[in-house]
């Protein structure tokens, strides 16, 4: 490990810009570092080293012509459901095990035309459909705080790729808290940008047309392991489609509502009324709202304003699982349905709400729709007297890996008693369902020394916000730490 495998993006770019090292020995460390370490993680899954050499030697004849970009010369990697040209992009299902796209994704194409240095793609889960990542092709991909535990998912690949000093940035993607539950587990940033602020042109399953449109309430974001590194990835992300809104058109998010940490209004979500949060997440959870109080923010714990988050968690479910069951045979949609019809219209379960939400009619999908915009409405409410809200990510540290097939058998344990394995899907929800901007901020080890993260919810359209307060709070938590089970 050299002294550049762990400096963020913006103490790289400073370094190639004073001339103390080049894009073409980053990138070799990067490599260097990989051939190291990968054997054990298994982050990457489709490494493009050759290109990444080329693209780092023109990256340094660029910047000898005078040239400026704002990611010239930085190694990072992708996660998998992204298309690289060149390079498979199977999502981990095995008949696509040889599919390789001839043009890159939109948000691949403007990280490369910022100067970026693809190293390569990193894993995922069959279908992106897990809180864990591995996969027949690919194999499993392991937390490299302890192998044997999972990075989270679905970036989990890219969780990983970050803490093991694989370069300082990555691409990944959200829906059921695929930025922020990886980067919880591994101990690094992500941010969930507001629904629809980036366009997602190319992030789609292999074979699909890359068209300009959007999954319902999946997005992608920028992963690093700065929070400052967050807002330096997203702007080169941010800008609508071409395709859509015409080359002329431009996005201008707002600034943050505050720069001083004692100007923020915080209010912060310590329970869930249908699940348990775990004594590790609940200290994490204390030293972020210790930081925030010590540093002169208005830090409250109860507000008559917060949308109600057993309904929340249902209308999640439902609009979820009918996004994920959209493409599913005709044959399984109708044993679904059927299921779905033998339920108890008492059943208010999330099981139930999953199962319902994966066979909805248009009609229902409809009202689940209008329940949404009830709730946003709600937020808005919110946020006019909070600048964000502090909450969990999950209930739990990283768990061990759990393969059963049928994921309706797996369980996770809070504190010593089961759950089903997607109820933990409710924190992700609290801010994926309305559409809200969320920052993974690290905040310190668990008991067991395994990172503890929490997320910044912030208004739409105001991921400044949360992205000022996740720098503010990294001051004062310290941020990223180098995972102790790796070699040194």
């Amino acid at each position: 490990m050299d002294k550049w495998t762990y400096a963020t993006a913006q103490e790289l770019t400073a370094a190639l810009r004073s001339g103390d090292v080049t894009s073409a020995e980053l990138t070799e460390g990067a490599i260097a570092r990989i051939e190291q370490e990968d054997g054990a993680l298994n982050a990457i899954c489709a490494p493009d080293f050759e290109r990444a050499r080329e693209s780092a030697r023109e990256a340094d004849r660029a910047r000898a012509r005078g040239e400026e970009r704002p990611l010239l010369g930085i190694p990072l990697t992708v996660k998998d459901s992204y298309n690289v040209a060149g390079l498979p992009t199977t999502w981990g299902v095995p008949e696509f095990r040889g599919h390789v796209p001839a043009e890159d994704a939109l948000q691949v194409a403007r990280v490369r035309a910022a100067g970026a240095v693809v190293l390569g793609k990193t894993n995922v889960p069959l279908g992106l459909r897990d809180i864990q990542t591995y996969n027949e092709i690919h194999g499993t991909t392991n937390n490299p705080w302890d192998r044997t535990r999972t990075p989270g998912g679905s970036s989990g690949g890219s969780a990983a790729a970050l803490a093991a000093g694989y370069g300082p940035l990555s691409l990944g993607t959200d829906i059921g808290g695929s930025l922020r539950t990886p980067a919880h587990f591994c101990g690094v940033y992500a941010h969930k940008p507001t629904l629809h602020l980036l366009p997602t042109r190319g992030m789609v399953p292999p074979g699909a047309p890359a068209l300009p449109a959007d999954i319902d309430l999946a997005v992608v974001g920028p992963m690093a392991r700065s929070a400052r590194d967050l807002s330096l990835l997203l702007d080169v992300m941010t800008g609508p489609d071409p395709l859509t809104l015409g080359l002329a058109h431009t996005t201008a998010l707002p600034p943050a509502r505050h720069e001083r940490l004692g100007d923020f209004r915080v209010l912060v979500l310590d329970e869930h009324p249908l699940i348990p949060t775990g004594a590790d997440v609940r200290a994490g959870l204390a030293r972020a709202v210790d930081a925030l109080a010590d540093g002169g923010a208005r830090v409250e714990h109860r507000s008559p304003l917060l949308p109600d988050l057993a309904e929340a968690a249902e209308v999640y479910a439902l609009l979820m699982f009918s996004a994920l069951a959209a493409n599913f045979p005709l044959d399984m949609y109708e044993q679904l349905r059927a299921q779905a019809d033998q339920l108890s219209a008492d059943d208010r379960s999330l099981s139930a709400a999953r199962l319902r939400g994966m066979s909805l009619s248009h009609r229902d999908w409809a009202g689940a729709d209008h329940r949404r915009e009830l709730h946003r409405r709600s937020w808005r409410a919110l946020f006019a007297e909070y600048d964000a809200v502090v909450a969990p990510i999950t209930p739990t540290a990283a768990f061990p890996h759990q393969q059963d097939p049928d994921l309706l058998n797996r369980r996770i344990t809070v504190d010593g008693t089961t759950h089903p394995y997607f109820d933990q899907l409710v924190w992700a929800g609290v801010a994926t369902m309305p559409g809200l901007p969320a920052t993974a901020v690290p905040t310190g080890p668990s008991a067991e020394g395994l990172p503890v993260g929490v997320q910044l919810i912030g208004p739409m359209y105001e991921d400044r916000t949360p992205l000022r307060l996740a720098e503010l709070l990294e001051e004062r938590l310290g941020g990223f730490r180098v995972p102790t089970a790796l070699k040194h």
